[in-house]
């Protein structure tokens, strides 16, 4: 009899904690509230491979002993995307070397990204003396397949670099070269120099997410893969410290990332302030709905999707020009940064906004202000709306 009372009495305490915990402990996050996740659809066998890649970015933390170095900035890839989100302050990095559009000619003082941390035994990087530099919050992930699947032919589509129907915006591809590794993808338009359009990074200098990945292992960790195997402290060759498998699953998580999903579409204001966005002209760089071509993830290939960006190289004006430049990018020359997850930013920067390539933008409002240029036009109405309409305007934003 006493051993059914301890049972019955074990019992209710294990549901009564149960039941505590359930009103204490949060619920499951709304889909629409996180940046991470697969896109729909994705095989048995596409789903391992997101895995692998999600865990070798987000859960892989190098040392000494497994690589990392000899000078770094950080030590995993999640580091400076926590959530996919957009990075902070203290994981932002610095690009420095090109004064000009000739080439980086600071390569061998450490270019064309300042290490600034180093294991025992070693000097972190210090920036040349007379090199051009700027600082670049790292953005989130979501969404970047679906950028990698819009063809050359759609992106040139956007493009007005002598501004022919006379409206003040002239957006450009960045045309730069590509490293040897880089499979081509189809459809690929091609310059007579033998320049690529790339579509990737705060000037658009990266030409697909392989050379991304390869790029952050190498100049982010000092991590050396089969693509590119350069010692970060003296330019030698090196061992590989990662394997191609490790690259490519890494490559195929952030093109599977989804895309973000729009909140409170049915919200009145929200759609007054979509209204208020488009007659601002805000939408002519910030273009609310772009197709994707063929791609070889079928689940990317031909769809519609809502990034709110050109992804082209626009001159925001002397408030943003930094003396930096990528490629063919001028100093003033960023390219549009999509909008999408926008509202969702402050969940991975620490409770607050920092917007811009730099971050120095605490507030949606300080951004817009901030923009010159090209979209000068398009802040002076932003600057005439009344209080209210501002207010519909940033919901909408942030809805995103």
């Amino acid at each position: 009899m006493k051993k059914k009372l301890l049972v019955l009495f074990c019992l209710a305490a294990s549901m009564l904690i149960y039941l505590s915990c359930g009103k204490v402990l949060p619920g499951a996050a709304e889909d629409d509230q996180l940046l991470d996740g697969p896109v729909e659809g994705l095989t048995s066998e596409q789903k391992k491979a997101f895995l692998r890649g999600d865990a070798a970015f987000n859960n892989e933390i190098f040392t000494k002993e497994t690589g990392l170095g000899p000078v770094f900035v950080a030590t995993s890839c999640g580091t400076c995307h926590a959530g996919d989100g957009k990075g902070h302050p203290f994981s932002t990095l610095t690009r420095f070397g090109q004064s000009d559009t000739l080439g980086n000619r600071f390569l061998n003082n450490g270019g064309p990204q300042l290490q600034h941390r180093a294991i025992p035994g070693f000097q972190p990087e210090k920036i040349s003396p007379g090199a051009a530099f700027s600082n670049f919050t790292p953005p989130a992930n979501t969404g970047l397949g679906f950028l990698e699947a819009v063809s050359d032919a759609t992106l040139l589509s956007l493009a007005d670099e002598n501004d022919s129907d006379g409206d003040g915006i002239s957006g450009r591809p960045n045309w730069i070269n590509v490293p040897a590794y880089s499979f081509i993808r189809s459809g690929t338009i091609i310059r007579s120099d033998r320049k690529y359009i790339g579509r990737f990074g705060k000037k658009a200098a990266v030409y697909d997410l392989l050379q991304q990945t390869v790029n952050a292992y190498n100049q982010d960790m000092g991590i050396n893969s089969f693509y590119e195997h350069i010692n970060t402290y003296n330019g030698q060759d090196a061992d590989p410290e990662v394997t191609n498998q490790t690259v490519q699953d890494v490559v195929f998580y952030l093109q599977t990332l989804k895309a973000p999903i729009q909140r409170t579409t049915n919200d009145a204001d929200v759609q007054a302030g979509r209204q208020l966005f488009l007659n601002s002209n805000c939408g002519k760089c910030h273009t609310p709905q772009i197709q994707t071509g063929n791609f070889p993830i079928a689940q990317l290939a031909n769809k519609t999707f809502s990034p709110f960006s050109d992804f082209l190289l626009h001159d925001m004006g002397p408030a943003l020009n930094d003396g930096y430049t990528e490629g063919a990018a001028m100093p003033a020359e960023w390219r549009t940064p999509p909008l999408w997850g926008l509202g969702l930013s402050k969940n991975s920067q620490g409770g607050k906004y920092f917007l811009l390539h730099d971050g120095r933008a605490g507030s949606i409002e300080q951004a817009v202000n901030l923009h010159g240029g090209e979209a000068q036009q398009s802040k002076l109405k932003f600057g005439q709306l009344s209080a209210s309409d501002k207010i519909k305007t940033i919901k909408f934003l942030e809805s995103l």
